[in-house]
């Protein structure tokens, strides 16, 4: 992922992505530098126009998580759903 951010990022400030720009940003963050994910990148990037690729990009929107009240609502509604059923069967051995 950080190759990609650092190819972003080069492009966001109007640099050439480019092997030797790219090595450079990778570099900078302390990072050993995989220069097969390097090549692979720019190769993929090639032809590409990024500022179309951005505006053309779909935005994933995801369902918001449960927060820790709600999970523990959602248990006790649970229980109290799982006593009536053992007390039915309480009342059936008594009987029975």
């Amino acid at each position: 992922m950080e190759y990609i951010y650092g190819a972003l990022l080069l492009h966001k400030l109007g640099k050439d992505v480019n092997e030797n720009n790219l090595k450079k940003v990778i570099e900078a963050t302390g990072t050993d530098v995989d220069e097969s994910k390097v090549k692979t990148l720019i190769a993929s990037l090639n032809g590409v126009d990024i500022t179309s690729e951005l505006e053309n990009a779909s935005v994933a929107v995801a369902a918001p998580a449960e927060s820790g009240d709600k999970k523990a609502e959602t248990k006790k509604e649970e229980k109290k759903k799982e006593k009536p059923a053992e007390a039915a069967a309480g009342l059936a051995s008594l009987f029975g």
